[in-house]
Formats: structure tokens, sequence, C-alpha cells
């Protein structure tokens, strides 16, 4: 795979797999976009329930999912459009049952039956997708969540 150097880079392709894979090999940490889950928590514990099929949508190599596990959340399912990431973390949480992460672009989430969510919490996916684009997907992706879901798209709306 032939990376580029994204550190010196003046725009970024928030959407292109490419960034993110380079990113991820040059910065192997975790990284929490905005806000980590314990500043997120009262409003994640208030709209989301801990039997909640949660999605997290853009997860990278956050530890948002493990936080909300050790929180008492039973069933999250991780997807980012980096294999670098989505390798990295399938390794790191080969043992937590609770936490699934899978390759995909949120723009095509047809490998998911309908209803197959209760709640989805994408911290930062906006700055990767254009707002017209951005507000078609949450459209979209209503369809897989059960008819008494709570949707949390948390700190998504101040960047409209």
């Amino acid at each position: 795979m032939m990376l580029r150097d994204v550190s010196s880079c003046n725009t970024y392709n928030y959407g292109d797999a490419l960034y993110w894979d380079t990113r991820y090999v040059q910065e192997a940490g975790s990284f929490d976009w905005y806000q980590c889950y314990s500043a997120l928590r009262p409003y994640v514990r208030h709209c989301v329930s801990t039997s909640s099929r949660v999605l997290m949508v853009g997860c990278g190599n956050a530890v948002m999912s493990e936080d909300m596990v050790k929180d008492g959340y039973e069933e999250i399912v991780n997807v980012d459009i980096s294999t670098v990431a989505i390798d990295m973390m399938k390794r790191k949480y080969e043992d937590v049952p609770q936490m699934k992460y899978l390759q995909m672009d949120v723009r095509d989430m047809s490998f998911f039956p309908d209803e197959s969510f209760d709640a989805v919490i994408d911290k930062g996916n906006a700055i990767a997708l254009p707002h017209v684009l951005f507000l078609v997907i949450f459209h979209s992706l209503t369809i897989f969540f059960s008819p008494h879901s709570d949707l949390l798209w948390d700190i998504i709306w101040s960047l409209m």
C-alpha cells in the first residue's frame, strides 16, 4: 500500500479511505474527536439504554465504544472506512464480545438489514461528508432503526 504523508497537507479528503489509512499508520494512538465518552455520558445514558443495539459510525481508533462497554453497554457495532483502523481495533478488542468492527463506507449501509440498530452515534463523521450528502445519509440510515429507536447525533448539529 502506497501511503502519503498527511502531516503537511493543507487540504484533506476526509471521505477518502487512503487519507484515513495513512493517518492511522502515522498516528497509531487512539484519538477521540471533539469529546470523550465521560463528557458525553449523561446524554448517551439519557438517550440510549445499555441494552440498545448501537451503531458507532466513523469509529476510527477512538476508545468511546470501550468506555461504553465498561459503562454497561452490551452490543456496539463499530464501522469505519479505514481498513487500517478496523484491523487495529479488531486486534485490540478481540476478547471483547460486546464490540464488533466492520470496514465499510457509511454511504452504503446495504450490508445491514432494516431495523438492525436501536441507536446510532456519530461524533465526527460530518467532517468527512458534504452537509447535503450527510443529510441524505441521515435519512437513509433511519430505515435501519427499530420503530422505537433513540437516535443520537451528538456534536453534528453544531457543524451544520
